[in-house]
């Protein structure tokens, strides 16, 4: 016979990414106030680095969720694609594609339908 309780502590109950953000700022303060000793502000600094990492890893998943729309088709639906995200990227290599992105989309949007811009 199995045991509810074991299966209880496996289940760990992780902090939104609201939740986290709002402990990282409010630790960001302790720390900034110079009120705390070292060895207090050092565990408070480790708290704050665990509340981060949480932070960056809820959003990823929450950009892996996220669909691109690029058009319209001929029904009036979107035309959507995953939006993939590159393990190895920096946060700057993302931002700069995206800014790529944006660039070329605003380029199309100026060409009118005789082919010319303006």
């Amino acid at each position: 016979m199995e045991s509810t309780v074991g299966k209880k502590k496996n289940r760990v109950s992780r902090p939104t990414f609201e939740q986290s953000l709002s402990e990282l700022e409010s630790i960001v303060r302790k720390l900034e106030s110079s009120e705390l000793g070292l060895d207090e502000a050092l565990a408070q600094y480790e708290l704050g680095i665990k509340h981060l990492k949480s932070c960056y890893h809820l959003l990823q998943i929450a950009e892996r969720r996220i669909e691109l729309v690029r058009g319209i088709d001929a029904d009036g639906k979107p035309i959507t694609e995953s939006y993939a995200v590159e393990e190895d990227a920096t946060l700057t290599d993302k931002a700069a594609a995206r800014s790529r992105k944006r660039s070329a989309a605003n380029r199309r949007s100026q060409v009118d339908e005789s082919g010319t811009l303006f």
